[in-house]
């Protein structure tokens, strides 16, 4: 049994768009990750996922419309669904997705991440 403060855990992240994980929950991991920016077009094909707003806020911009997330904010994105998120200014998120769920999901680019770091 492992306590972990989902706080203190964001100030170890120090790059934005690199996810950490937070936790594993049978096959899902619980990532966290600071975003600040636009990322990129991508889709999950197989996978739902989950973003949760911790702190801050951003867009999670669709092919055919945008979703403004707020502090406390929670938004599934179905699998095969193309999604960017978008933050003005840093934001901090926390993710439920598989565990071998690839951040960039289909699409490989500078900012495919894995291998990720356990908190």
């Amino acid at each position: 049994m492992k306590k972990l403060s989902i706080p203190a855990a964001f100030d170890r992240i120090t790059e934005c768009w690199s996810p950490h994980i937070a936790a594993q929950v049978n096959n899902q991991e619980v990532r966290l990750a600071k975003i600040d920016g636009a990322f990129e077009w991508h889709a999950h094909q197989d996978a739902d996922e989950a973003f949760f707003v911790v702190k801050g806020a951003f867009t999670m911009r669709f092919r055919d419309q945008d979703v403004e997330m707020s502090e406390g904010d929670f938004i599934v994105v179905p699998a095969g669904i193309e999604h960017m998120p978008v933050a003005d200014e840093e934001c901090w998120i926390m993710m439920i997705e598989n565990a071998d769920t690839v951040n960039t999901g289909d699409n490989q680019s500078e900012r495919t991440k894995t291998d990720l770091p356990k908190l």
